[in-house]
């Protein structure tokens, strides 16, 4: 049976617009895929939904879809997305409405069941599997919409209706898995927010969309269409590989993946062998994201030019606690200045201010006027970036779980009939992975130079809720002994000292010559709450590649430019 090609055309809700037909003019897939959902995503559906009852889904989809779905029907590409956010049954009728308004006919299926009711909740949704979007592909959908599914079910659920995978197919399952988080980010697989941009042969500029050609046994090629942007290398799926995860179990409904089995293998230009995954029996209940409002808050920030720079933070300091009083206010002071320095910009530093209340009129007008208030009261040169403005709401993300049996996952196929999706037989329950300590020991005693990390290292890092995961990977194999015994816990604390205080898990990824972190409460209550100037710690790698450190002096450099260039 030959390989199904699942390209994707998003990673998020607000993704590149004119991907969905870059992918489908670009050559041949089998199915297109498109993610827009994350956990910030589901607060701002919430809050459309507030506004609208009929709304809770990513309005831009629609309008993506109206250039392209003819093209779709016309060469037999299915189209999977999760676009149905908080309301799939009503992203599927207006599907079915602008394919009436186009002259088209579609077969349209969806996914729904993943919404719970929750006391005092703005959402909460199960994270389902991938069996109903495969039912609804037996069924002749040409279009399959769903709420809350994991982002690899996009692509596991095509990969279940072509090759006919049953519960007990762990291991084609995870392979699939692994396919479909590589892909599900869109860019970043193909080169975009890579440690090693400037290796690209185009320097990063426009990288293409990605695709998994996805075998019968789970394996894949993860590639792109000829004559696009980017590249596709081991380093860049391993980069896309060690984003967002935990430990070496990577949990999902319905499988675990053995993330510490994964083998990459170039296996030609723009061309990356995915194999070996393992698959374990997933666990007995369903990860559940739930989103609450949380408040108001409001930020303003101050210029500190030239001397004295601690002296003018602590003034406004005491100024605004006077005003508005201390409860709920934040500074951060950002020394962005240079002694000496010959402009404005690079003489000054930023203090961050910003206010969280449950009272609205507090946290708007009476905070930000208040800082304004001191233009002329305060510290000499006294400027600031913004305008005063009004409060926003801000939510607040936490994770729970239900058994899975409890949760009614049902796919709507595209004649109406409802199937109930069954939960999976055997699970297994309990926590997956156990913190690992250092795998071995760093080399004393020989040459040093004093370097960036980022020489020897890439890296990716993420978040989820408000944990940061940070992945650091060796170049050679000839750096991985050093970097698994040097990059412990300990050393990650000296080199990001907000790391210090907090829980540190430490996992180790041989096959990828990786190590990860997963850092517990970096990012407080969630991206929609933080103040945190790197919100959903996307930068956190880059600051740690960026550090100066004590490099074995016979280790240097990388691996041959990520070109076309195919290990023998």
């Amino acid at each position: 049976m030959s390989a199904l090609r699942v390209g994707n055309a998003s990673g998020f809700y607000g993704d590149r617009a004119a991907a969905w037909r870059e992918m489908l003019d670009g050559g041949e897939l089998d199915v297109l895929t498109g993610d827009y959902l994350a956990e910030l995503t589901m607060l701002i559906l919430g809050r459309d939904r507030l506004r609208d009852p009929s709304l809770g889904y990513a309005k831009t989809f629609l309008r993506q879809l109206e250039g392209c779905l003819g093209t779709a029907l016309e060469r037999g590409v299915k189209l999977v997305t999760n676009a149905g956010g908080l309301n799939p049954a009503g992203l599927a009728a207006a599907i079915g409405s602008l394919a009436d308004r186009l002259g088209l006919t579609v077969r349209i299926g969806y996914v729904e069941g993943d919404a719970l009711v929750r006391p005092d909740a703005l959402t909460a949704n199960a994270y389902l599997g991938a069996f109903g979007i495969a039912a609804c592909l037996d069924a002749g959908a040409d279009v399959v919409v769903t709420g809350r599914v994991t982002d690899a079910s996009l692509a596991v659920g095509p990969a279940i209706a072509r090759f006919g995978w049953g519960r007990d197919d762990l291991d084609a399952l995870a392979g699939a898995t692994v396919a479909g988080h590589l892909i599900e980010c869109g860019a970043q697989v193909t080169g975009g927010n890579f440690s090693f941009f400037t290796e690209l042969p185009d320097g990063g500029h426009r990288p293409g969309f990605p695709i998994a050609e996805i075998h019968p046994d789970g394996s894949s090629v993860l590639t792109k269409h000829p004559g696009t942007g980017g590249a596709v290398t081991v380093e860049t799926v391993t980069a896309q590989l060690l984003y967002e995860v935990g430990g070496p179990a990577y949990l999902g409904p319905d499988v675990v993946t053995r993330l510490d089995t994964v083998e990459l293998h170039q296996d030609g230009p723009d061309r990356v062998r995915v194999s070996g995954v393992r698959g374990t029996p997933p666990p007995a209940t369903l990860k559940v994201g739930v989103n609450n409002l949380g408040g108001f808050r409001n930020s303003m920030t101050f210029v500190l030019c030239g001397l004295d720079i601690p002296a003018k933070a602590a003034l406004v300091r005491g100024q605004l606690e006077e005003a508005v009083g201390k409860d709920g206010l934040e500074f951060t002071l950002a020394r962005t200045d240079h002694p000496d320095a010959t402009d404005t910009e690079a003489a000054s530093a930023l203090l961050h201010v910003h206010l969280r209340d449950t009272d609205r009129t507090r946290a708007g007008r009476a905070f930000s006027a208040a800082a304004v208030e001191l233009a002329l009261a305060s510290y000499p040169g006294c400027t600031l970036t913004t305008l005063p403005g009004d409060a926003t709401p801000y939510g607040v993300f936490t994770a729970d779980a239900v058994p899975q049996e409890a949760v009614a996952h049902v796919a709507v196929l595209p004649d109406g009939v409802r199937v109930p999706i069954a939960p999976p037989v055997r699970t297994a329950g309990g926590p997956a992975d156990r913190p690992q300590p250092p795998g071995g020991a760093p080399a004393t005693g020989h040459p040093t130079r004093r370097a960036p990390l980022g020489e020897l290292v890439g890296a990716r890092s993420g978040d989820k809720g408000g944990d940061a995961n940070l992945g650091v990977w060796a170049r050679t194999d000839a750096t991985w002994p050093w970097l698994r015994g040097w990059l412990t816990v300990d050393r990650l604390a000296e080199l990001l000292a907000e790391t210090a205080p907090l829980t540190v898990e430490r996992y180790e990824l041989p096959n990828l010559r990786a190590v990860n972190f997963v850092i517990r409460g970096l990012l407080g209550q969630g991206v929609a709450a933080s103040t945190r100037f790197d919100p959903q710690a996307k930068a956190l790698g880059e600051l740690l590649r960026s550090r100066l450190v004590e490099l074995p002096a016979e280790l240097t450099g990388g691996p041959t430019p990520v070109s076309t260039e195919v290990p023998a």
